[in-house]
């Protein structure tokens, strides 16, 4: 009985512990980045994905964008990241992003509805930066949205501690 109870428990404060946008299959989505390659979820099952949604004029994206540098250096090909951006950022404005952080990762270009489908927005503004993180089937298991309250996730090693959750103990 106890262990029912323990286990309910657990359960609980795994689901309180989950972004409010978590517990539900990744959208799919084919998006472009400036060279017209384009990018699918699907092609990162297996591994740990991060979906991050950011604007090129936004500073505490670009703090974040450094994060995630660190976050592919250290992870390597166990992990994923594809950033998003809607207008109005556009090529010049993201080429530029890139060159000032030092963005190695892929940044995708969306009108909008990529953005809707993750976020399910309330108001026509979505807050950025948004990360999303996706396990290797294509779960959402957790997202962050920019708040004082996170600023650990977005400035500091707190993305890596979520990232050692999904990737499990190492073998």
């Amino acid at each position: 009985m106890w262990k029912a109870c323990l286990l309910t428990i657990v359960s609980a404060a795994l689901l309180c512990a989950a972004g409010e946008l978590s517990g539900r299959r990744a959208p799919g989505f084919s998006l472009p980045d400036s060279s017209a390659q384009q990018y699918d979820p699907q092609d990162y099952r297996g591994k740990v994905l991060l979906v991050d949604f950011m604007q090129a004029n936004c500073p505490h994206c670009a703090t974040f964008s450094r994060i995630l540098e660190q976050v592919k250096a250290k992870y390597g090909d166990r992990v994923a990241i594809l950033s998003i951006v809607n207008p109005p950022s556009d090529q010049q404005s993201v080429a530029k992003y890139r060159a000032d952080n030092k963005v190695t990762t892929p940044i995708l270009f969306d009108c909008g509805q990529v953005a809707y489908s993750y976020l399910k927005p309330k108001s026509p503004q979505i807050a950025v930066p948004h990360v999303f993180l996706i396990d290797a089937d294509g779960v959402i298991r957790n997202d962050f949205g920019f708040s004082p309250a996170r600023k650990d996730i977005f400035e500091g090693k707190g993305i890596f501690a979520e990232i050692d959750k999904l990737l499990g103990p190492k073998k």
